[in-house]
C-alpha cells in the first residue's frame, strides 16, 4: 500500500516538475550555470570548462526515447537518498531496542554512508565498462533484498552490517543515472532532463524522514525496510523491461582500464591545487553537518518526548529549506555570486545548529529550514566547483568528490556520537557549528583569493 502510493507521488513529482522545467529550467542546474558563467577562474591544463563548442559537439542524441526511464531513474534515485535519511528519525528507537546510547545507534547511519562513499570507487568504471543503465538495473534489485533484511537484524553488530550491504547496492542509481544522462541526452535538453532526475532525490530527503518516523512510530523501525525494499523490487523490474527496449541507445562502452591507469588518473587529480581545496572542503562540510544533524531526532526525543512519526514531520523541513533553494537559486546566485553563497550557506547552517539548545520547541521547525537553506547554498557552491576541477576526467572527479562527503559525514557521525555519549548532544553541536562557520567563511575568503589571482 505505502510502496504504490509512494512511487506514484513520486511520479507526479517528477512528471511535474519536468512541465516546469520546459518553462523555467531547473533552478538549482540553472544556478550552476550561472555560477559556472560567473567564475572568472584560469583555464588551465586538465582543469577547464567545456567550451560551447565542445557542449555542441557532445555525441549525445538530440531526442532520445528517454522519457519512461528517465521516471524510473528518478524513483530509484528517490528510493535510494530515502533508505538513506529514513534512518534520521528512527534513532533514538533503535537506541532504545537495543539498549545502547544514540552514540551507538548512529551506526545505522555511518555504515550506509561509509559503504555508499566505498562504492563510487567502483560503480563509475564498472559502468562506463559494462553500461550504466544494466548496472542500475542490476543494483537496485539487489537493493531490494539487502535493504529489506535489514529488518532482521539481532543486534547492534548486524544492524551495522546489513545497513553497510544495504548502502553499497544503492550508491550505485544517483551517480550512475546523472553519468547516463549525460551519455544520451544533448547538452542543450540536459539541464531540464537531470531536473526531472533530481526532483527524487528532493523528495527523497523530505519523504524519507516524514515516513520513517511515522511507520517506525506506529508500526517499529523493521517494517520499514521491507517497504523499501518492494520499491526498488517494483523500480528493478520496470527497469529491466526498459533494457529490452528495441529504440533504447546502445550503451556508451570504455575499454577495461587496469589498476595502474586508474591510480594514475587518481594521482593526477589530487595534484590539481584547487581539487586538492574543494575535496578538502566537501569532506569537512560532511564531517560538520552530519555530526550535528543526525542526532537531532533523538535530541528532539531526549528534551521533548516526542513520538517519532513527530520527529520524522519536524526533521522534514530540512528538505524544504532545500526547496526555498532551489526555488530562489538564479535570484541568489545572481545577488551573492559564489563567495555570497558559501558564506551565507556556513552562516545559517551554524546559526541553525548553534540555537537549538534554546529554542521552544513550536520554533525548532524554522532552524531545520536553516540548516536545509545553508547547506544547499554552501554544498551547491561546492558541486559547481567539483565539475570544473579537472574537466579532463570529469566523472572520476565527481565520483571523488562523492566519496569525500560520505566519508566526511561517516567519520563525523563516529566521532560525534562518542562525543554525544560522553557529553550529551550540545556540545556536538556548537562544534558543529562552529566548523560549518569557519568553513563557510574560509572556502569564501579561497574563492575571492582564487579569482584575484593571475590567469
Amino acid at each position: 500500500m505505502f510502496a504504490s502510493v509512494s512511487i506514484r507521488l513520486i511520479g507526479c513529482t517528477i512528471l511535474t516538475s519536468g512541465c516546469f522545467s520546459k518553462v523555467f529550467e531547473h533552478p538549482i542546474l540553472v544556478a550552476e550555470n550561472q555560477l559556472l558563467r560567473l567564475s572568472n577562474i584560469a583555464v588551465f591544463p586538465g582543469s577547464g570548462i567545456m567550451s560551447k563548442e565542445q557542449a555542441r559537439m557532445s555525441h549525445a542524441s538530440d531526442d532520445p526515447p528517454l522519457g519512461g526511464i528517465i521516471l524510473l531513474l528518478g524513483i530509484a534515485a528517490f528510493a535510494s537518498v530515502a533508505t538513506m535519511r529514513v534512518a534520521d528519525p528512527l534513532l533514538p528507537q533503535i537506541a532504545n531496542d537495543f539498549a545502547v546510547g544514540a552514540g551507538d545507534a548512529a551506526i545505522i547511519s555511518s555504515a550506509f554512508t561509509i559503504s555508499y562513499a566505498l562504492g563510487q570507487f567502483i560503480y563509475g568504471p564498472l559502468g562506463d565498462r559494462f553500461g550504466k543503465l544494466k548496472l542500475i538495473a542490476g543494483m537496485t534489485m539487489i537493493s531490494a533484498f539487502t535493504v529489506a533484511a535489514t529488518s532482521l537484524a539481532g543486534s547492534l553488530q548486524s544492524l551495522g552490517v546489513l545497513r553497510f550491504l544495504g548502502g553499497l547496492t544503492a550508491a550505485a542509481i544517483v551517480p550512475l543515472s546523472m553519468a547516463f544522462i549525460g551519455d544520451h541526452v544533448a547538452y542543450h535538453h540536459r539541464q531540464a532532463v537531470l531536473a526531472r532526475m533530481l526532483s527524487g532525490t528532493i523528495v527523497g530527503v523530505i519523504l524519507g524522514q516524514v515516513f520513517g518516523g511515522l511507520i517506525g512510530e506506529h508500526f517499529g523501525w523493521r517494517i520499514v525496510f521491507p517497504i523499501l525494499g518492494v520499491v526498488f523490487l517494483i523500480i528493478g523490474c520496470f527497469l529491466l523491461r526498459e533494457l529490452k527496449r528495441q529504440d533504447l541507445p546502445p550503451p556508451r562502452l570504455s575499454p577495461p582500464i587496469s589498476m595502474r591507469s586508474l591510480i594514475t588518473q587518481y594521482l593526477g587529480l589530487f595534484r590539481i591545487p584547487w581539487a586538492r581545496i574543494v575535496l578538502a572542503t566537501v569532506f569537512i562540510e560532511g564531517f560538520f553537518f552530519y555530526a550535528g544533524f543526525t542526532f537531532i531526532g533523538a535530541y528532539l526525543h531526549m528534551r521533548f518526548g516526542l513520538n517519532y512519526g513527530v520527529i520524522g514531520i519536524i526533521l522534514s523541513f530540512f528538505g524544504f529549506g532545500g526547496l526555498i533553494y532551489a526555488l530562489t537559486a538564479p535570484y541568489m546566485v545572481a545577488r551573492l555570486k559564489e563567495r555570497g553563497l558559501a558564506a551565507t550557506g556556513g552562516i545559517l547552517t551554524a546559526f541553525g545548529l548553534a540555537t537549538l539548545p534554546f529554542c521552544p520547541l513550536a520554533w525548532i521547525p524554522l532552524t531545520q529550514v536553516f540548516l536545509g537553506l545553508g547547506l544547499y547554498m554552501l554544498h551547491n557552491t561546492l558541486q559547481t566547483n567539483a565539475t570544473q576541477m579537472a574537466p579532463a576526467a570529469r566523472g572520476l572527479a565527481v565520483s571523488t568528490f562523492a566519496n569525500a562527503l560520505f566519508l566526511g559525514q561517516a567519520a563525523g557521525i563516529t566521532a560525534s556520537g562518542l562525543l554525544v555519549d560522553r557529553y550529551g548532544f550540545n556540545p556536538s553541536f556548537m562544534v558543529a557549528a562552529v566548523g560549518l562557520l569557519i568553513l563557510g567563511l574560509t572556502f569564501a575568503r579561497l574563492l575571492k583569493l582564487r579569482a584575484c589571482s593571475p590567469s
